[in-house]
């Protein structure tokens, strides 16, 4: 069961990381189930709990920005930012679980997330999703093989939390281009731009 789970969040964290700009829809679910599984996991939950907590997340963020979908940008960088979060403070506590810290770790990095998303958009939401999904996917492995692969999930200091880092960040880059070649017209890219124009140009003559 432990090494399913870990294959759920796995698959959640490639979808965000890889495809999360695609759609805001897939990137409000695997965002807050990665939250929710994220923020379990760090306490000790249960698997199952972990993953009905995660389910959860998903369900209450998808609800959220229905109501509020003027500021969907701004709800999605939240959570995003929140996973982003979640997995900083998992990656630098390194064994020490302070509640109170953890709180202020997650918020903090929400906001700065959600405000900036909220105004400089897909391009941030871009880093958000990879950053969230690359994180997720290194926790799923840590879950699926616990003995190579642990130190993913909760690094000790020194050597195992200098090469999560590393890990989480080249996975997220690895990421952001993917979803660059993907989706340049979510993120407006010139290279789209000029297809468009070129496209328009013929249709005229």
């Amino acid at each position: 069961m432990v090494a399913v789970s870990g294959l759920v969040v796995v698959g959640v964290g490639i979808v965000l990381c890889f495809f999360g700009i695609g759609s805001v829809h897939v990137a409000i679910l695997a965002s807050g189930f990665g939250l929710g599984w994220l923020l379990a996991d760090l306490f000790a939950a249960s698997t199952w709990t972990a993953l009905l907590i995660a389910a959860g997340s998903a369900l209450i963020t998808e609800i959220l920005v229905a109501l509020v979908f003027k500021v969907a940008r701004f709800v999605v960088g939240l959570v995003a930012g929140s996973l982003i979060g979640a997995k900083l403070y998992a990656v630098t506590a390194a064994g020490d679980r302070n509640v109170l810290l953890a709180v202020v770790v997650v918020v903090a990095t929400a906001l700065v997330f959600g405000f900036l998303a909220d105004k400089f958009r897909e391009r941030v939401l871009l880093w958000a999703t990879a950053l969230g999904g690359a994180g997720l996917i290194l926790s799923g492995l840590g879950l699926v093989w616990p003995d190579p692969l642990g130190f993913l999930r909760h690094p000790q200091p020194g050597s195992e939390q200098a090469l999560s880092t590393v890990l989480w960040v080249a996975l997220a880059a690895a990421g952001w281009l993917t979803q660059r070649r993907l989706f340049p017209r979510a993120l407006n890219l010139r290279g789209a731009r000029e297809d468009d124009d070129r496209r328009a140009r013929v249709q005229d003559a």
